[in-house]
């Protein structure tokens, strides 16, 4: 069936049972493991901690005493968020000395973060 061959439908409630619903110009869906890795990247974005985090370091690196200054929780719990973070592509550490400091890999994850807050905000 060619696009123009397309059933369309005034509402997708008004379709036959079975039938699905797609405009003729709709883009084509990213690969699944694209889709797979959004999804993993999201879900490491997911706790208030590391959304604090990922804003914190927006500003500049930062050390672990210096989030944990910044963000009134345990070296154990930023620790940890941290780890999250790391795994998923987040951040990088990079050591200095004793210290190891955080910085974001880029500025599109931090474009995400602050666009979930603001969207919250405006709900609020």
């Amino acid at each position: 069936m060619t696009p123009a061959e397309v059933p369309v439908a005034e509402a997708p409630e008004d379709l036959p049972t079975g039938t699905t619903y797609a405009p003729a110009d709709a883009p084509a869906p990213p690969p699944t493991d694209t889709l797979t890795a959004a999804g993993e990247l999201l879900r490491a974005l997911a706790a208030p901690v590391r959304i604090a985090v990922v804003l914190q370091l927006r500003s500049s690196p930062r050390c672990v005493h210096e989030l944990v200054d910044a963000l009134g929780v345990t070296q154990p719990l930023i620790s940890q968020h941290l780890r999250v973070l790391k795994a998923a592509g987040v951040v990088r550490g990079e050591r200095r000395g004793r210290e190891v400091v955080y910085r974001l890999v880029d500025d599109h994850l931090a474009h995400i973060v602050v666009d979930a807050v603001e969207h919250a905000e405006e709900d609020a």
